[in-house]
């Protein structure tokens, strides 16, 4: 590597950053906007580079979906998912696999490939990005009502599992006939149940270890976890789990309990799976030659039709049977399902293992990712709005300060949001007769910060910012509940 290597590096990088302005403006997916930089820089684009290295994609696209995977479970939380998980799991192994076979069965048709290949290629498209779905919709000022974000957060996480172990399997089975299908099927629980649980213990690995290590710089934090994520990835491969699968679950188990320096250690991922998402995707754009995807266009957005249109609606009902969600929740997440980097990191698998129509299945995956962002990525919100389940975004107030939890300190920092027509409106601090060890430390009034003191007088639309232990505040949250 020279010094040429590093500015080409640093420029992809740096316009990387700059078109996602397009994004929030227009509301254009920022996987194709990197992916077009990629192809715009290769070797067939004006900026030249050459680039057909399948193994070092597939290693930056592994490790790229580790640390995303692993940032997307510290950014969910357990009480917002837990009413949904039943939903949300079906989705990631009953819904993926039925998506699957169905565009398998039609692209092994339409292709004149066996059953194996066919849904070989159905497997590595059957898997949803929501990064790309959630955007879309903030560069849109649009939320979503009830339990649909988080179901759609939990299933994009956890669904990449099965689509990488069908991926994987089926090339096995390819590439040797006389593999038994019982063999795939156990091997399928045996991936799952381990990741679930050395996802857990390592997720309570990390909060142990964050917390009980005194190290000298704050900075060492996001590093000591960073060296965990990938040791439970490798370990939990090494013994026939999904290393993915216990990566998103760590997350998860992290994200449910206060750590030191819990704010930079989640910005510091924040900030890391952004990095890995514009590497990957100019990588994926860079190995992707538009000479070679032009041609399967025709059948490209014939597959694409089958899994936006009949696939993923189906997966989606017959999955969501046993779900008290309405029509309109059932029909906007069949068309949430966008196809991601996901597809387009597994489709580099078939290449290195040399399958039949590998190259072939590449470009008509790249191009089915590409249709599927512009189409369904592009229309998100106005699907939202006609099926009425769209909602404003409400955007979480960043306070001035910090709390870093410590040893045989009980209290938590939470907001408390004033009622309408609370009984508190209008008394002063010191009449409320709080909890002894309920301590308000700021007002949040009229978008400005307040330091209260005893006699300040609380009003209708204030946020109290209060260190307390949970009983105590459970206590006060019953007693900010409106008059009767």
């Amino acid at each position: 590597m020279n010094e040429t290597t590093l500015i080409i590096a640093a420029v992809l990088l740096l316009v990387s950053v700059l078109v996602s302005k397009i994004s929030d403006r227009f509301g254009v997916p920022t996987l194709l906007l990197f992916l077009a930089l990629g192809m715009a820089a290769g070797s067939e684009g004006i900026g030249g580079i050459y680039f057909d290295n399948v193994a070092l994609a597939k290693f930056i696209g592994i490790i790229a979906l580790v640390l995303i995977l692993f940032t997307g479970g510290l950014d969910t939380e357990w009480s917002e998912v837990r009413p949904i998980l039943k939903e949300s799991s079906l989705l990631a192994t009953l819904g993926v696999f039925i998506t699957a076979v169905i565009v398998g069965l039609f692209a092994s048709k339409l292709l004149g490939l066996n059953f194996l290949e066919g849904l070989l290629l159905g497997s590595i498209v059957s898997s949803t990005d929501a990064a790309a779905v959630f955007s879309v919709l903030r560069a849109k000022g649009v939320s979503l009502k009830g339990r649909l974000k988080p179901l759609l957060e939990l299933e994009s996480g956890s669904n990449d599992p099965m689509a990488i172990f069908l991926t994987v399997g089926l090339i096995q089975l390819i590439a040797n006939p006389e593999s038994s299908l019982l063999n795939l099927v156990l091997l399928f629980f045996q991936q799952m149940i381990i990741g679930a649980v050395a996802g857990y213990l390592a997720g309570r690995v990390m909060y142990f270890l964050v917390n009980r290590l005194k190290l000298g710089y704050e900075g060492l934090y996001p590093v000591l976890v960073l060296s965990l994520v990938f040791l439970a990835f490798g370990l939990t491969d090494a013994v026939g789990g999904s290393g993915f699968l216990a990566v998103y679950l760590a997350g998860i188990v992290l994200r449910q309990h206060d750590f030191v320096h819990r704010k930079s250690i989640l910005n510091f991922y924040n900030g890391l799976a952004w990095i890995m998402q514009i590497a990957m995707f100019l990588t994926l754009g860079l190995l992707a030659f538009p000479s070679q995807v032009v041609p399967v266009v025709g059948v490209g957005l014939l597959i694409a039709a089958c899994l936006m249109f009949v696939a993923r609606p189906i997966s989606v009902f017959i999955s969501l049977i046993p779900s008290a969600l309405n029509w309109r929740e059932k029909t906007f997440i069949s068309w949430v399902g966008l196809r991601g980097a996901a597809p387009i990191v597994l489709a580099t698998f078939p290449l290195l293992a040399k399958t039949p129509h590998a190259d072939l299945t590449f470009n008509i995956i790249f191009f089915v990712v590409l249709a599927s962002v512009l189409l369904q990525g592009t229309s998100l919100s106005q699907v939202a709005k006609w099926l009425k389940l769209d909602a404003p975004i409400i955007v979480k107030r960043a306070y001035p300060i910090e709390y870093v939890p410590m040893d045989g300190l009980k209290s938590e920092l939470k907001e408390l949001p004033i009622p309408s027509n609370s009984e508190m409106i209008g008394k002063a601090i010191f009449e409320l007769e709080l909890p002894k060890d309920f301590l308000v430390i700021l007002i949040a009034r009229d978008n400005e910060f307040m330091q209260p003191s005893g006699g300040t007088i609380l009003q209708d639309g204030d946020t109290l910012l209060a260190l307390s232990s949970k009983e105590s505040y459970a206590e006060v949250v019953q007693r900010l509940k409106p008059a009767a």
